[in-house]
C-alpha cells in the first residue's frame, strides 16, 4: 500500500560564526571571505529560533554550520529542543554519534562523503552502519551544469562527480532515512524555486526529501 505524499514546512537555521544568518547560495568562501552575501542577519540566538519551532511544533527542522565557530549555538538550539533538531555541517565518522549524543534526531552528510570531489560510496556505508540508517541524512544540494543537477560540496563551492538523478538517489537511499536538497543556485535570492528540479525529485524519489532554495512567498 503506498503511502500519499504531501508537502509540508520545514524550518532551517543556518549558522556562520555563531549567528543565524541567510546567506545567498554558493557566496560563503573561505579563500575570499569578501564575496559573502547575505539577506537577513537575526537579532535572535538559534536557540531562541529552535525554541520557536518547538512553541509551533515545526518538526522536520535542520541546523546547518557554515564553518567554525558555530558548536556553541548548535548546542544552544539542541537544548532548546532536544531530539528534534536535525544538524548538518561538517559531519563525519568521528564526530557523527557526538552530535546524535548532544541531541540531534539525525545527522546531515555531504562533503565527508565526497574526497577530493570524488564519491565514496565505502564512506557512506561505514557511515551509515556507524550511526545507523534512520539517523542519517544524506545532503545532495546541487547545482545546474546544462540540463543536469551536479551535487555541490564544501559550502556549494566545489562540483562533485555526482549527478542528482534516479540511479543516484536510488543508490544513497539504501544508506539513509532522508534527503536534503537545496537549488544553491537559487538559495537565498527569495526569487523562485527551481521548478524543473523539484519536479524531478518528485518523480525520482522514494524516501522523505527536503527541499530548500529561492522560495519567495506560499505559492512557491
Amino acid at each position: 500500500m503506498s503511502v500519499p505524499r504531501r508537502s509540508v514546512f520545514r524550518p532551517c537555521i543556518d549558522l556562520h560564526n555563531g549567528q543565524v544568518k541567510q546567506i545567498v547560495g554558493g557566496t560563503l568562501s573561505e579563500s575570499t571571505p569578501s564575496s559573502l552575501r547575505t539577506n537577513f542577519i537575526a537579532e535572535h540566538s538559534a536557540g531562541y529560533f529552535a525554541e520557536l519551532y518547538r512553541k509551533h511544533n515545526l518538526t522536520g527542522a535542520h541546523v546547518i554550520k557554515l564553518g567554525p565557530g558555530n558548536d556553541a549555538a548548535t548546542k544552544e538550539a539542541l537544548a532548546a529542543w532536544p531530539d528534534a533538531l536535525q544538524i548538518g555541517g561538517g559531519i563525519n565518522v568521528i564526530n557523527a554519534k557526538e552530535w546524535l549524543e548532544a541531541g540531534a534526531s539525525k545527522v546531515i552528510v555531504t562533503s565527508y562523503l565526497f574526497p577530493g570531489g570524488k564519491f565514496s560510496l565505502d564512506r557512506l556505508q561505514v557511515l551509515s552502519k556507524v550511526v545507523g540508517k534512520d539517523n542519517l541524512v544524506v545532503d545532495v544540494s546541487c547545482r545546474r551544469r546544462g540540463d543536469k543537477w551536479l551535487v555541490a560540496m564544501n559550502k556549494w563551492q566545489d562540483i562533485t562527480n555526482v549527478e542528482v538523478c534516479k540511479e543516484s538517489l536510488d543508490l544513497l537511499s539504501e544508506y539513509c532515512s532522508e534527503f536534503l536538497v537545496h537549488a544553491a543556485d537559487v538559495e537565498g535570492l527569495c526569487q523562485g524555486i527551481d521548478e524543473a528540479l523539484v519536479q524531478k525529485l518528485g518523480e525520482w524519489v522514494t524516501i522523505p526529501t527536503t527541499y530548500a532554495g529561492g522560495a519567495k512567498g506560499r505559492e512557491s
